[in-house]
């Protein structure tokens, strides 16, 4: 025992935590001086023995509860009913009290524990229920569960003795509930605090219990009536056939048993009201001929749907869940616009139809195919064309229709004979723990024994314990099968243990069902048998081979090319014995248009096209004397005095060691650039053809969007261009930076801050040993740019330690800059200038070069004006920008780039 304040008694009180305690402190038969019930432990009483009890749970009752079935006011506590009555019935128990009540404005009134326990219920928190026996017998008086006031041993209930009449049902109610007679909102568990006509039976009842409502409709439905059938059928006294209610509709039904009824009832082709498919008999009509059609089979279909393909939680019908109206169907795979059963917590959506058939399948009792026939599965013929051109899946294997002996798909249905008849239970040498159950694939597993992730549409068998799913095929195949390679020397022989094992064909660990090859002592999923010998990916540019395991004779790390993660060479991977490019087997086959399967292997791989020939070389190989395809003039290997001032005409970045120049003209190509193929396959661009090396025309990069009319790679088929600043960049491998010390790998993946601009990033250049982080567009800016603001060339500069804030603006426009953000700094003049007013908008053009196709008589040539500028012959304003110049000296025909360029560019 221990002392407690008084709770509003002038003695100290002592809290009595058991029966025996209580029958020692106690005199003759007490009550609680709160709910006036006889008290139990635990409890309070006086230390002064003065007769004062108090209930624990009366004392710990909150003055306001916010009850979750009368969400609209608080319940307050009150010493006394609040009436000039000294008495007063409970809403819930319709017992009579004198005592403390909670009390609502809206006239409700409750004894504390009736209060209690109602909010417990709420909460799904029905501890004091736990060890309170269930009848089923007859009780010897009427009382009624004070849940749904029906009678308490009309259904299994809780023994009275718990001083609650209360239903088995009644007590798990959800608290939210979708019924068809009202779409509009979901319908609330809640206090019967209004006396509202039930909207399906129309009887007023007494304000207790609970009910089913929509408080902004004014919406009230009994719980006995919220779980009834949505048809009732009513005889009628001065009519000879019986009228059928529907809770979604306002007017009778008219029930048609045939085709013939329906005919002479119908106007035009109209369409079930619940399933929105062709209406047909048996089916209800509108008495009063409004429209409404509903299937019979639609009509009866229950709101809730416990099927035995989907254990773990109940279909609900909803009325088009998604807010474009439409769902696809994950039995047979179609859309539908009307009710659908959904579950949410899997995100599964189905047919009625759909769902009523599959439960029909799982209750073994397919009435509705008995008259269906069925049609043999088609052979090939001689020549090899197959009489069946439709490539129909069967709904519940997903294997070709045509393979086995199936149903008419008239009915609407694909389905093998074999997959109505598969059984619900199945014992698998695979998985021995426990039994599998036929199910729906509603968690997208892979199957144990082909590894594959199939969508979530028709059958698997599965064990949802231990998240095990193997597919109808899979299971039905003999546990003994031997499987002949076309990427390896020996069969491969199916393991019956399931064993966590790392697969030798793609590297991948798991916990499937494997293939073993007994020779080489290779373990291998089944889908990794098939595995291509040779492929050519757009990942890479030669011919990429499948070894089981790599030498490394240095013992260096190799990582794949795709993703930059360590490549395990003990296992699977895909192999360039050319350039010692490697690639994770399911990062390089991830995309099934991004490669294609060299069948012959005896076949020669044609050699990349080179754009240049190589004229003279010095000892050690190196070309020093190059023709280009591209220029007229040979190349001579630099160095070259004033050459770093100039910029790349490939990539229009500034020239860089290595790198090749024209002895007769201003041209300069950097060694990468040169050295590029003339055709190239990329790994972004959707085409499969590869693109071909152009220059000399403008164009918009469909990677950076920056306009240039350098070097560019072009797609024959769509005619999409990249510049060679992006084709480098993009290249597979690790890109060096001159920046950053530490190399940097493209992420297509990747939610950070770029360091030079500081915006976000969806994908980026990345460093895996510090945060260094680029969009593709600042890692491609100029480390080096002149402007007309100072004489020396401005470098590109990622800190300022300058600290005055004075310090922080640009001198080309004079606005104020972030000292975080990369801009041009000369360090002899002490000028700083954001990078866009260094660069300008259009920095990858080149000047001075000539562009084709125009509507003016002359050549026209780029041109950008420093010290004075004409007005554009077309806007009329001053061409400060770059502008396309006549190259005529004696026409004096200018226009903006901006005026024009679009006209370019759409004709490219």
């Amino acid at each position: 025992m221990e002392e407690s304040n008084n709770y509003g008694h002038q003695h100290p009180l002592l809290l009595i935590l058991n029966q025996d305690q209580m029958i020692h402190n106690q005199s003759g038969a007490t009550h609680c001086s709160r709910c006036g019930e006889e008290v139990s432990a635990p409890c309070f009483c006086c230390v002064e023995h003065c007769g004062f009890y108090l209930h624990k749970v009366c004392a710990d009752a909150p003055l306001e509860l916010n009850h979750p079935f009368h969400p609209h006011h608080p319940l307050v506590l009150l010493q006394k009913p609040p009436s000039f009555r000294t008495w007063c019935f409970c809403h819930f128990c319709y017992k009579t009290y004198t005592k403390f009540i909670y009390h609502c404005s809206c006239e409700l009134n409750f004894h504390i524990k009736c209060a209690l326990f109602t909010f417990n219920i709420a909460e799904n928190n029905l501890k004091e229920l736990d060890h309170v026996a269930l009848q089923d017998e007859e009780l010897e008086d009427d009382s009624k569960c004070f849940g749904c006031w029906e009678p308490l041993a009309k259904y299994t209930h809780f023994s009275p003795d718990c001083g609650f009449n209360l239903h088995d049902k009644c007590a798990e109610l959800p608290f939210k509930l979708n019924l068809e007679c009202h779409r509009e909102h979901p319908l609330v568990l809640q206090f019967y605090s209004k006396p509202l006509s039930c909207k399906i039976c129309c009887g007023i009842g007494w304000k207790r219990g609970f009910v089913y409502g929509c408080s902004p409709c004014n919406f009230v439905v009994h719980i006995k009536c919220a779980s009834q059938s949505p048809l009732q059928v009513i005889k009628s006294t001065n009519h000879e056939h019986p009228f059928t209610l529907f809770n979604g509709h306002q007017h009778p039904l008219f029930l048609m048993l045939n085709q013939e009824q329906l005919m002479d009832n119908q106007r035009g082709v109209t369409d079930c009201w619940r399933c929105g498919e062709k209406v047909s008999a048996p089916c209800f009509c509108c008495a009063e001929h409004c429209g409404f059609y509903l299937h019979k089979v639609c009509a009866k279909a229950p709101l809730e749907l416990n099927h035995p393909f989907h254990l773990n939680h109940p279909l609900l019908m909803e009325n088009a869940p998604y807010s474009s109206g439409m769902y696809i169907c994950n039995f047979c795979n179609k859309s539908g616009h009307k009710s659908v059963y959904r579950c949410s917590s899997c995100e599964l959506d189905f047919h009625i139809k759909c769902a009523l058939f599959t439960f029909n399948i799982a209750e073994n009792n397919l009435k509705e195919l008995q008259h269906v026939a069925l049609q043999h599965p088609l052979i090939p013929t001689e020549k090899g064309d197959e009489k069946l051109k439709d490539v129909s899946k069967c709904f519940g294997c997903r294997e070709p229709l045509a393979n086995y002996t199936h149903f008419s798909p008239c009915r609407g249905f694909n389905l093998h004979e074999k997959c109505t008849e598969i059984p619900f239970k199945l014992n698998h040498v695979c998985h021995r723990k426990h039994p599998l159950v036929l199910q729906f694939n509603s968690e997208r597993l892979s199957c144990k024994i082909c590894c594959q992730v199939t969508r979530r549409r028709g059958f698997v068998y599965g064990c949802s314990p231990c998240k095990f799913v193997v597919h109808i095929e899979c299971a039905s195949q003999s546990p003994l099968q031997v499987i002949k390679s076309t990427n390896h020397e020996h069969p491969f022989t199916l393991s019956l243990r399931q064993v966590p094992s790392t697969c030798d064909g793609c590297g991948t660990e798991g916990n499937h069902v494997a293939y073993t090859c007994g020779t080489c002592n290779i373990t291998i999923h089944k889908n990794c048998i098939s595995l291509p010998r040779i492929i050519k990916s757009k990942w890479h540019d030669h011919r990429l081979l499948h070894t089981y395991f790599h030498h490394i004779e240095d013992f260096r790390v190799l990582n794949c090319l795709r993703c930059h993660d360590e490549v395990n060479t003990e296992h699977g991977s895909y192999y360039c014995s050319k350039c010692n490019g490697i690639f994770h087997v399911k990062c390089v086959m991830k995309d099934k248009d991004s490669y294609e399967i060299v069948e012959n292997e005896d076949e020669i791989e044609m050699p990349i096209e080179s754009s240049i020939i190589v004229i003279e070389s010095n000892d050690a190989g190196e070309a020093t004397k190059i023709n280009h395809f591209k220029h007229m003039h040979n190349l001579m290997l630099g160095p070259f005095v004033g050459g770093y001032e100039n910029s790349c005409d490939g990539c229009m970045l500034p020239i860089s060691d290595p790198f090749y120049y024209c002895s007769e003209c201003a041209f300069f190509l950097h060694k990468a650039c040169a050295e590029l193929p003339k055709m190239k396959n990329v790994w972004y661009h959707d085409c499969k053809e590869p693109l071909a090396l152009i220059s000399d025309k403008a164009f918009q990069c469909e990677q950076c969007w920056h306009i240039s009319n350098a070097f560019a790679y072009e797609c024959c088929r769509c005619e999409e261009k990249i510049c060679l600043r992006c084709v480098i960049a993009l290249t597979p491998g690790a890109r060096s930076y001159l920046k950053h010390e530490h190399p940097l790998f493209y992420y297509t993946k990747h939610n950070g801050k770029c360091n030079a601009c500081g915006r976000t990033t969806q994908a980026a250049f990345c460093c895996k040993d510090c945060n260094f982080v680029l969009h593709l567009r600042c890692f491609s800016l100029p480390i080096t740019a002149r402007h007309k603001c100072d004489e020396h060339l401005l470098s590109l500069t990622d800190h300022d330690d300058n600290s005055y804030s004075e310090h922080h603006h640009c001198d080309i426009c004079e606005e104020s800059r972030d000292p975080n953000r990369w801009f041009y700094n000369c360090a002899t003049c002490d000028t700083s200038a954001d990078r866009n007013c260094v660069l300008g908008e259009y920095p990858f053009l080149k000047l001075r070069s000539i562009q084709e196709g125009n509507d003016h008589p002359h050549p026209l040539t780029f041109v950008k004006k420093k010290y004075y500028y004409p007005d554009c012959d077309k806007c009329g304003k001053p061409c400060e920008g770059v502008a396309l110049e006549c190259s005529k000296s004696e026409c004096k025909y200018i226009v903006h780039w901006k005026c024009v360029g679009d006209t370019y560019l759409e004709g490219c």
